[in-house]
């Protein structure tokens, strides 16, 4: 049985581009894939999430992450990595990437990305590992799904994240409608509590001139009270792609520690 009915591609100047017909999302979604040149086995895999109003086009035409991972490929700090951006299904200004009450945004990135990363490259094996990151909203995606789905996700992290789903309101113009589209609306700290024998490792930053800055700063101060094992770090900047754009390779170099680690 197939996967997906449909999978429509096309290659440009190093990227892949695919729309599939969802079966969680019961309708088509977006993804955009960037593979490094060369030969590669067990490529390690890496899903960045997108924030509210953006699309799978946002971490490379915005964000230029396929640089920043080529730079590090360069020097040395980084090893290759397939990055995998896909959209977070269009709802609205944004999914949340949560399980709505008609469609399940959670399992569109858990289940049906990895699935189709893996069944479209054969450099992607059993012994590749998956990562997870994301910004805003994709943070808040990146942080909770990370913490639920250790069996996926080798390691994970968020910049500039939403933490309380109530901040969403800040950023969306129908605060109301996402709510009630939601099965169960979560805070990341207490998806983190719920989940904290089965965490792997994770890191979030923020910056200091960031809206959502305090409440990024409170969790940290919980998890510490909590003795829940992670890594956050405070940079200059705003709520902005300046700040994404330079701090993404922190959460690529993480990711490769966590593959020496475990090789």
């Amino acid at each position: 049985m197939k996967s997906f009915f449909t999978i429509e591609k096309a290659s440009h100047a190093g990227f892949d581009y695919f729309t599939v017909k969802s079966k969680v999302l019961g309708q088509r979604g977006d993804i955009s894939v960037y593979k490094p040149a060369g030969n590669h086995e067990n490529l390690p895999v890496v899903i960045l999430l997108h924030g509210v109003y953006g699309s799978h086009w946002a971490w490379s035409l915005k964000g230029r992450v396929h640089e920043v991972l080529e730079k590090g490929i360069r020097e040395g700090t980084l090893p290759p990595m397939m990055l995998v951006m896909p959209s977070d299904g269009l709802f609205q200004d944004g999914s949340g990437y949560l399980k709505h009450h008609d469609a399940d945004y959670e399992k569109w990135i858990v289940d049906e990305i990895p699935t189709l990363i893996k069944e479209q490259y054969k450099e992607v094996t059993k012994k590749s590992h998956f990562f997870l990151t994301g910004l805003s909203m994709g943070g808040y995606g990146a942080l909770r799904l990370g913490a639920k789905n250790p069996n996926v996700f080798s390691a994970f992290s968020g910049l500039s994240s939403i933490i309380n789903f109530s901040e969403f309101e800040q950023f969306i113009e129908d605060f109301g409608q996402l709510k009630s589209s939601v099965v169960s609306p979560e805070n990341v700290s207490e998806v983190l509590l719920a989940n904290r024998q089965n965490l792997k490792p994770f890191r979030f930053d923020c910056g200091e001139n960031d809206d959502l800055y305090s409440a990024n700063v409170a969790m940290h101060e919980l998890l510490k009270k909590e003795n829940i094992k992670h890594e956050f770090f405070t940079y200059p900047g705003e709520h902005s792609w300046e700040y994404w754009e330079k701090y993404i390779k922190e959460s690529l170099l993480f990711f490769a520690q966590n593959i020496k680690k475990t090789n």
